[in-house]
């Protein structure tokens, strides 16, 4: 009796590679003895050709990093083309919002399934994602945050919003985020929101001295506000109110290492979906 041939490694190209995110997901990968790095992808000036496991700190990893985007992806399908079904190559990419629309369409069309990290995508463009990985039968899935602790308090505050007719939703990022509201706070807000209700009824009449300042009203009633230092990572607060209580939920990202079990949860479970989803809570 012959035993079945071992799966091989997930091949993975990550794009935005040299970026904090980028980087801690090639250091993931390098380190998953299920996944194997094929290609690094940066516009950084003068990274072009340098091997990105030295530029890293890693030691030489024979992956060299490359500006050209489709030229990576259809280099990664070629290499996976004999694999057979539920092979493909994936897309970790944390890039920029600029982007990130054009990068999750140009994966599906080359049969690569992307896994997106990056935030900023419209909900129009979500639905013309969806479409077309659905077309192309290609798994896919779009995730604003990848941090297990951060599902767990989307969740509660779901719950919790039954009770509550007053919230508020602060989100604080480091100060090279180019996108706000965040798209986990965006999430967030969605997941309070499928309860119907509207929140935060008129008490009295507001006037902002500084326009903004009470933040950004969603048509549920709900008020989103960022911030954006130096020092932050990634920080996210829920508050409820009710006469003569408050009731906060707040997770905080320490380190971005945090990420990394859902980056390759997501990286082994892309593979296996019928089409694109939204949310690490549909992978778990």
């Amino acid at each position: 009796m012959t035993s079945s041939p071992a799966a091989k490694p997930i091949a993975v190209v990550v794009a935005g590679a040299l970026g904090r995110m980028g980087a801690e997901v090639i250091r993931a990968v390098h380190a998953a003895p299920d996944c194997r790095l094929v290609g690094a992808i940066d516009t950084s000036p003068g990274s072009e050709g340098a091997d990105v496991g030295l530029e890293l700190g890693l030691g030489e990893l024979e992956v060299a990093i490359t500006a050209d985007f489709e030229g990576c992806l259809c280099q990664a399908s070629q290499l996976v083309r004999n694999d057979g079904p539920g092979q493909g190559a994936v897309l970790v990419d944390f890039t920029h919002p600029k982007v990130v629309y054009e990068h999750t369409r140009g994966a599906i069309a080359y049969g690569v399934h992307p896994v997106i990290g990056t935030t900023g995508l419209s909900p129009e463009q979500l639905a013309d994602l969806a479409a077309f990985a659905d077309k192309a039968s290609i798994g896919a899935a779009v995730i604003p945050n990848f941090s297990v602790g951060m599902v767990l308090l989307q969740q509660a505050a779901a719950a919790a919003a039954r009770f509550y007719d007053f919230a508020e939703l602060t989100e604080l990022h480091h100060n090279r985020k180019a996108d706000a509201p965040s798209g986990t706070c965006l999430k967030t807000a969605e997941l309070i929101e499928e309860l119907g209700k509207t929140f935060n009824p008129p008490q009295v009449e507001e006037h902002e001295t500084l326009p903004g300042c009470r933040g950004g009203q969603r048509e549920s009633g709900l008020r989103l506000h960022s911030v954006r230092l130096p020092g932050l990572v990634a920080h996210q607060e829920v508050m409820f109110g009710a006469p003569g209580e408050t009731y906060t939920l707040r997770h905080d990202t320490i380190d971005r290492a945090a990420y990394m079990p859902g980056v390759l949860l997501s990286v082994r479970r892309v593979r296996q979906l019928p089409g694109l989803v939204y949310g690490l809570e549909r992978l778990l």
